[in-house]
C-alpha cells in the first residue's frame, strides 16, 4: 500500500494542527464516513493532543443516504427535525472547530431524481442555512480527504481496488505536500506565504473589473466590490484570533464580485460533478448579471435546475485565480470531488459569496453584505473556466488595464 503509519500520522497531524489549528479547550466537530472509522480514531486523538475539550463525531455513510433518497418521501426528507435545530443551536453557542473528512462516492446518488435532491436540499437549508450564517467567521474549519475504494475506483477504474486507492492516496499526499521526508508544516508555511503575496498584489491594484478570455469562446467581464479583500490560503477566526487553513489542498485566492454585474460567456474546461451526476462540455452565458442561458453536452437539465435553485443563484459568488501549473491540475485526472477539483485551474461559483471579504465583513449580517454587493443563495457550486491559455486583465476605475493571467498562469 502507498499510505505507511508514518505519513497517516503526519497527514493527521496536518489537518489538527495546520488545517483546523484545534486550541486548547475548543470543542471539534468532526464529520467522517464510517468507512474511515480507523483514520477518524486517529484525528480524535490528535485533536485531543492538541487541547480540544471535547471531541464529536457526525458518521457520515452513503448507502444510508442513498436508501433515504430512494425510500423515504419528499417531505420526510425536507423536514428539520427538533433535535436537529437543537445541534445546530448547540453549535451556535459552542463554536466548535470543524473538521470535514471528504471520501464521498461520487456516485452515490447516481440515479436518484435530481428534482428530489434539489427540493430537499432547498427546504432544509432555509431553516439551516440561518446557523451557518450566525457561526460564519467565527470559528476554524477544514476540509480535507481519505480514498474510499468507490471514489479511488471511479478516478481509476481499470485498476485493481487497491491500485485505485494507492494512486489516489499519492495524489492527495502530493496535493497536501505530504511526504516521508520532508516537513509539511514547513512546506505548508512556504506555500501560504507565495498564495498572500499574490492576494495583496492583487489588494493593491484598486481593479474595478476583470475581462477573461479564451480561444474556447470564454468572453466575459465581471465588475469587483469596491473594497472587497482578495484573500488566500489561510482564514483567522475573529473570535480568538487562530489562523487556519479551510480546504486542503488549496491553490487559490479569491474574492466575491459584485453581484448582477457581469456580461459575457464562460466556458468550462472540466467536467462539473453536481449530486452524484456530471455536467459535461457547458457553458454559460450571462446578461445584466444573470445566468440568461446554458448549453451542455450532457446535464443540460441538470444545469438549469442548479442555476434555478433559487432567485439568486443565477448570480456568482465568487471569482477564483489558480495557475495552471496547481499539483491538482498537474495530477492529470478528474478528481470527481469539488475540494481538488476546483484547485486545478481557475475557476468562479454560482451562488452564495463570502461576506469575509468586505471590510468588516465578519460583523455585518448576510442582508448587509447583500447590500454592499455580495451574491446570498442556497447552493455555491464552482466550475472551472482556467483553460491553458485563458488571459485575465485586471481593469482600474480610469479605465487603465493590467495582465494578470497569461496562458493559464500569472502574468
Amino acid at each position: 500500500m502507498y499510505i505507511t503509519p508514518t505519513l497517516l500520522q503526519k497527514y493527521a497531524e496536518l489537518i489538527v494542527r495546520t488545517g483546523a489549528n484545534v486550541q486548547p479547550g475548543q470543542v471539534v466537530q468532526l464529520a467522517v464516513s464510517v468507512e474511515q472509522h480507523a483514520f477518524a480514531a486517529l484525528m480524535i486523538e490528535e485533536c485531543y493532543k492538541a487541547g480540544a475539550k471535547k471531541v464529536n463525531v457526525d458518521w457520515l455513510y452513503d448507502a444510508q443516504s442513498r436508501l433515504n433518497y430512494q425510500y423515504a418521501a419528499q417531505d420526510v426528507l425536507s423536514q428539520v427535525l427538533p433535535w436537529e435545530e437543537a445541534k445546530m443551536k448547540q453549535m451556535v453557542e459552542d463554536l466548535p472547530c470543524r473538521i470535514f473528512i471528504a471520501s464521498d462516492d461520487p456516485d452515490a446518488m447516481n440515479g436518484i431524481d435530481p428534482q428530489k435532491l434539489s427540493a430537499v436540499a432547498q427546504s432544509r437549508s432555509k431553516v439551516m442555512k440561518p446557523y451557518r450564517n450566525a457561526i460564519d467567521g467565527k470559528h476554524q474549519w477544514v476540509i480535507a480527504a481519505y480514498p474510499s475504494v468507490k471514489w479511488a475506483k471511479k478516478c481509476f477504474p481499470a485498476l485493481s481496488d487497491d491500485q485505485a486507492v494507492d494512486r489516489l492516496w499519492e495524489a492527495i499526499l502530493r496535493t497536501v505536500r505530504v511526504r516521508e521526508d520532508n516537513d509539511p508544516v514547513a512546506a505548508w508555511k512556504a506555500h501560504t506565504d507565495f498564495i498572500e503575496e499574490k492576494a495583496a498584489w492583487m489588494n493593491a491594484q484598486g481593479f474595478s473589473s476583470l475581462r477573461y478570455q479564451s480561444a474556447n469562446g470564454t468572453d466575459f467581464t465581471v465588475d469587483l466590490i469596491p473594497g472587497a479583500k482578495w484573500e488566500g490560503a489561510g482564514a483567522v477566526n475573529t473570535v480568538n484570533g487562530a489562523f487556519y487553513i479551510p480546504n486542503m489542498p488549496t491553490e487559490e485566492i479569491f474574492t466575491s464580485p459584485m453581484a448582477g454585474k457581469c456580461e459575457g460567456t464562460l466556458v468550462a474546461v472540466k467536467p462539473l460533478s453536481w449530486n452524484s451526476q456530471l455536467i459535461e462540455n457547458f457553458s454559460i452565458t450571462f446578461k445584466d448579471g444573470r445566468a440568461v442561458s446554458c448549453r451542455a453536452e450532457k446535464g443540460q437539465e441538470l444545469l438549469e435546475k442548479m442555476i434555478r435553485m433559487d432567485e439568486n443563484a443565477a448570480m456568482l459568488g465568487e471569482l477564483a485565480l489558480v495557475p495552471k501549473e496547481s499539483p491538482v491540475n498537474q495530477c492529470g485526472f478528474l478528481f470527481y470531488e469539488t475540494l481538488f477539483d476546483e484547485n486545478a485551474c481557475c475557476h468562479v461559483a454560482l451562488g452564495m459569496g463570502f461576506k469575509e471579504v468586505l471590510p468588516g465583513g465578519d460583523d455585518m449580517t448576510v442582508a448587509q453584505a447583500q447590500e454592499q454587493g455580495v451574491n446570498d443563495s442556497i447552493i455555491h457550486v464552482d466550475f472551472m473556466i482556467g483553460a491553458d491559455d485563458l488571459s485575465i486583465d485586471g481593469v482600474r476605475p480610469d479605465g487603465t488595464t493590467e495582465p494578470i493571467f497569461r496562458n493559464g498562469t500569472w502574468a
